[in-house]
């Protein structure tokens, strides 16, 4: 436990970034590690042990997270995105082309500076980028090409394309991650040809055998999820177009596909509608579905094998695992009012519900003991801000800003810090301590108004009143013969006097 890592959170303004430490917060608040260094963009690497930075010239500088030094920057103009490999071994950077056959994409050596690799491409799309993949270890590399992809010696680029795996017509690959073991290849539609993906093993990529195969009619994108271990494939298969007429946003199926050819057809589910979210446990042996309508509707499922356990319905569209593998949280974020509820996956009992409105992004911490949610621009404008909430989900600690772009957790590995059961009863053990530690007369007062005095409410901005409503509060009052709230202007007062001296000219008309 004395040996564990530090929690760090890298939060990204407008103009800059900062690193900071915990939690647990000394104080109630975060130290900092690294202020406010200019750039327009930010990303670790998957293993935590390089963070990237994208300066103003097209500059990109790394920095040691260990040591928060920086190591190399490179100057690659007309720099339009950057990526790391998952053990910070290399860079990626695309360039705007300037010719049809400008090789645009190197890759980098971060540790000599050099390039080692050249390929061009026309443009990016999240199925594309990072044009190379690697697996989580670095020892398998390959990328998307027409009807091939092809495969490298992650060691020795300059040996170039070692092997290349024929697919026509493929449009999208994905690379397993943990081991590299395998890579997943969709095609689309063509020509009253269904869609279909395939799985081949990278070892004998040449063969072009796959191990496992499933055809899909109505598809036309789709997101392709590997286990931890690369065992199991989950497909989403979408459509723009539901011909049930059940969904505006399309239709949408979920798939299982495993390596052995056990397992290569549809997920039964139990109730018809579009896949909000699927994902894979940290353990890689169980997944996690939620499915179903949009509006108040949602069922939420985990399959383990064939077994199959189901939590029940609510208004959530989003699965975040515990990295432990103890603890699952559900959640409605989006058009959803951003309602969290917390499971204890292992003992099947809920711990907790809680609220987290406006979210935009949300990530579990490394040692699976905090859930941290994020309010963040362009996606939304007000009330930008940082949530951190307890497993159970009671609320750790908010940060309020006045522009958040990013707010992420610095990657571990979750086996660094040890059995989740020892580190939740230690968290336990400290609010204990801290609650004894807040009855003790003046002393708590004084670390309450230092937390309190860091993080203020924030006041939310009016609503809009065009200007020939801004009287409206002190006529209604008027009508209604209440006193109105604020200060009535000239105009109204004339109005008054007006409707006053014409009541008392019918009333001694009457009277006569």
């Amino acid at each position: 436990m004395a040996s564990k890592p530090p929690l760090e959170i890298l939060v990204r303004g407008p103009e800059d970034v900062s690193l900071w430490t915990g939690p647990p917060f000394a104080d109630g608040e975060p130290n900092v590690k690294l202020d406010k260094i200019s750039c327009g963009s930010a990303k670790f690497s998957d293993n935590g042990s390089k963070l990237m930075l994208t300066k103003s010239n097209y500059v990109i500088t790394l920095y040691d997270c260990a040591t928060a030094k920086e190591i190399r920057s490179f100057q690659v103009p007309n720099l339009l995105a950057a990526a790391l490999s998952p053990r910070g071994t290399y860079l990626q950077t695309f360039q705007k082309p300037s010719a049809p056959q400008d090789k645009n994409v190197t890759l980098w050596k971060i540790d000599t500076g050099d390039a080692v690799y050249y390929h061009s491409l026309k443009n990016i799309t999240k199925s594309n980028w990072p044009t190379i993949q690697f697996s989580s270890d670095e020892a398998t590399a390959c990328r998307l090409a027409t009807n091939e992809v092809q495969f490298f010696d992650a060691g020795d680029f300059s040996k170039g394309v070692t092997c290349r795996l024929r697919v026509p017509g493929v449009a999208a690959a994905e690379l397993s991650s943990s081991p590299g073991s395998h890579v997943a290849a969709f095609v689309p539609e063509s020509k009253g040809v269904p869609a279909s993906v395939q799985i081949f093993s990278c070892g004998n990529a040449s063969q072009s055998q796959p191990v496992a195969r499933r055809s899909f009619f109505r598809c036309s994108t789709t997101q392709l999820k590997w286990n931890r271990g690369s065992t199991g494939l989950l497909v989403v298969a979408q459509s723009d177009v539901d011909k049930t007429n059940q969904s505006y946003y399309g239709e949408s199926k979920l798939c299982y596909l495993t390596t052995d050819g056990v397992h290569e057809g549809l997920v039964p589910l139990r109730k018809d509608g579009p896949i909000h979210d699927a994902q894979w446990s940290h353990s890689g042996l169980e997944f996690a579905v939620v499915y179903g309508c949009i509006l108040f509707s949602v069922i939420y499922t985990i399959w383990r094998q064939t077994a199959c356990t189901k939590l029940g319905t609510g208004p959530y569209n989003t699965i975040r695992w515990n990295p432990k593998g103890k603890f699952l949280c559900l959640a409605g974020f989006g058009n959803l009012p951003g309602y969290m509820v917390f499971w204890d996956y292992i003992d099947k009992k809920q711990l907790g519900t809680t609220k987290a409105e406006w979210s935009v992004t949300s990530e579990w911490s490394p040692d699976g003991c905090y859930f941290m949610t994020a309010t963040t621009a362009p996606r939304l404008q007000v009330d930008n801000g940082i949530k951190i909430f307890h497993y159970n989900g009671l609320l750790y600690f908010k940060k309020m800003f006045d522009k958040l772009y990013q707010a992420d957790w610095k990657p571990e590995s979750p086996d660094k810090f040890g059995d989740i059961a020892e580190l939740v009863k230690s968290l336990n053990l400290v609010q204990l301590e801290d609650k004894k530690s807040s009855g003790q007369g003046p002393k708590s007062s004084q670390t309450s108004t230092k937390v309190s005095s860091t993080n203020p409410p924030t006041q939310k901005p009016a609503a809009y009143r065009p200007p020939h409503a801004k009287n409206a509060a002190s006529i209604q009052a008027e009508l209604f013969g209440e006193t109105p709230a604020e200060s009535m202007s000239k105009n109204a007062l004339r109005n008054k006097k007006k409707r006053e001296k014409q009541k008392e000219k019918k009333a001694a008309s009457d009277a006569s």
